[in-house]
């Protein structure tokens, strides 16, 4: 029997219909048995997100999302999915209704967000049915028993109970799953952070023995440093669990921080690759971390935030960023004193939990590997897979260059 490959199609790759016809191509060629992952069309999420919180919108964006999610699969109100399609669309209006008439509740915003994925995945099952293949179905994640650790928002996907409550037998055919959702811990729906459907991905990969799970993107791989810093640098052919996991807490967003997780203890890899030339031979495998001293990438996320006071570290400060899904850069507390690193942009939600001195630098740095040059910034920490500098500067790119030519000139002199 075919061994099961998991493929994760996000936004970038739906932003018109001949999209879905260039995954019906990599699909028609694809080894192994696809299971597909979806995210919402291109932009959707964030149109719901404003509807949602502004509910004058709610009748001109029903609208547009009919229009648009028609034109990407044209019959799709018709077809073998039109009343599935029908259903959503009149779910978003009543959930919307809801909220305009001041029934504030987290229930109904999630539903009209994971509506995106939900109409996603039935614009692209029935556009692959139009291409030829007709074993291609939509499948809810919370419908068929996906569990997340949490009420209303969650960090993660909770593996074990997912396990024992997968309904398999509908994982049949080609399934398009949902991804970014399933079910919380009080029995309603609940959501991952943005970008949460590379999760959801990794953990079906998990529940289904995957062999693989292909992450399809619009670049070719993980970078040594991000585009945005103005250098044009090489995909990393090859990164460890742990390496990209620390990446992606760096500005690197090609993946999102938990994807790795549920695919450890399985040794499952991913590939990384880009879906606007499928067929080349660049690209990131994530897998199993190697020990190696060789600098890897840099990572860098500006603006930092540093939390200190003279006291312990609050037990509800804790609870709140683990509520949030926060992941801190250090975590430091004596009976004496705390010591927190956190990113600048997630204190807004904190606001009412934090005290004691705050102090804003630029950015922090991540060097994936055993950098032997002397550190000129603060260093904060060191693990096995990085070292983490803070840097305080007016010209951030020029930092980051000088430190990018300099790590990696350093290295190809050995």
């Amino acid at each position: 029997m075919d061994e099961i490959v998991v493929h994760k199609f996000g936004g970038s790759c739906l932003r018109d219909g001949n999209d879905i016809d260039q995954i019906a191509d990599i699909i028609r060629t694809s080894e192994g048995r696809p299971i597909i992952v979806v995210s919402a069309l291109w932009g959707m999420t964030d149109r719901l997100i404003r509807a949602s919180r502004e509910p004058r919108y709610a009748s001109r964006l029903v609208q547009d999302l009919t229009y648009q999610h028609l034109r990407f699969a044209p019959g799709l109100d018709t077809g073998e999915f039109g009343e599935l399609f029908k259903n959503v669309i009149s779910g978003i209006s009543k959930e919307l209704l809801k909220l305009s008439s001041g029934e504030e509740s987290l229930r109904s915003e999630n539903l009209i967000l994971a509506a995106g994925e939900r109409l996603s995945a039935l614009a692209v099952a029935h556009r692959l049915r139009r291409s030829g293949i007709e074993d291609a179905h939509p499948v809810g994640a919370e419908d068929i028993g996906l569990r997340l650790k949490g009420i209303g928002r969650a960090k993660e996907i909770d593996i074990d109970a997912s396990s024992v409550n997968l309904d398999r037998q509908v994982l049949v055919g080609l399934p398009i799953l949902t991804g970014w959702f399933g079910e919380g811990d009080d029995g309603n729906i609940a959501l991952l952070t943005r970008g949460g459907s590379d999760h959801s991905a990794a953990a079906f990969a998990n529940l289904m023995n995957a062999s693989k799970l292909i992450l399809w993107k619009d670049v070719d791989g993980i970078k040594q440093l991000n585009p945005r810093w103005g250098i044009e640098t090489p995909a990393i052919p090859y990164l460890g669990y742990g390496q990209a996991a620390e990446l992606s807490m760096h500005g690197t967003p090609v993946i999102h921080p938990a994807t790795v997780f549920p695919l450890i203890d399985e040794g499952i890899p991913i590939e990384i690759k880009n879906f606007h030339n499928p067929n080349s031979s660049v690209s990131t495998i994530i897998g199993p971390d190697i020990v190696t001293d060789e600098i890897v990438a840099i990572g860098c996320q500006p603006g930092v935030a540093i939390i200190t006071d003279n006291k312990p570290l609050s037990s509800d400060l804790l609870l709140e960023i683990e509520r949030l899904g926060i992941t801190p850069w250090l975590v430091k507390s004596t009976p004496e004193e705390f010591r927190i690193i956190l990113p600048k942009h997630e204190l807004d939600n904190l606001e009412n939990f934090v005290s004691g001195k705050i102090e804003f630098k630029t950015a922090i740095i991540s060097i994936l590997g055993n950098p032997d040059i002397p550190i000129e910034h603060e260093l904060i920490s060191t693990n096995e897979y990085a070292t983490r500098i803070i840097v305080e500067t007016n010209q951030l790119h020029e930092t980051i260059r000088e430190l990018y030519h300099s790590l990696f000139s350093r290295q190809d002199c050995k």
